[in-house]
């Protein structure tokens, strides 16, 4: 059963704008591991794509559970590559559930659904 849907879009230029204004800000947003992935990317570019698509993915989490961003902090959702290279979310305390996620970009903007679902 389906216990959540979420889905969030922001734009690239406010993100880069964020880590213009403030160095730390993906220090707010990044789990450890995901700070690793970020310092390996290319180029500021890529590193705003990446940042933009995690920061939506975690808005996404936090409206498909209904508890919102301020009630869940950024760092308590991971999102990982899987085996494949597809994105994984891991949550603590969501153990027992199915987390799906998907992150999209374009030229301006990153976009992410996520999928709460009960393990049966």
């Amino acid at each position: 059963m389906i216990i959540g849907i979420g889905m969030d879009i922001i734009e690239l230029e406010r993100i880069e704008g964020s880590v213009k204004r403030n160095s730390r800000f993906p220090d707010r947003i990044l789990t450890e591991k995901e700070k690793e992935q970020y310092a390996m990317l290319a180029n500021d570019r890529r590193r705003a794509e990446y940042l933009a698509g995690r920061f939506a993915a975690k808005e996404a989490f936090s409206k498909a559970c209904g508890r919102g961003i301020g009630a869940i902090g950024f760092r308590d959702v991971e999102i990982i590559r899987n085996e494949n290279g597809a994105p994984k979310i891991r949550v603590p305390g969501y153990e027992q559930m199915n987390l799906f996620v998907s992150i999209t970009h374009s030229r301006d903007y990153a976009a992410a659904q996520v999928l709460i679902e009960e393990k049966n």
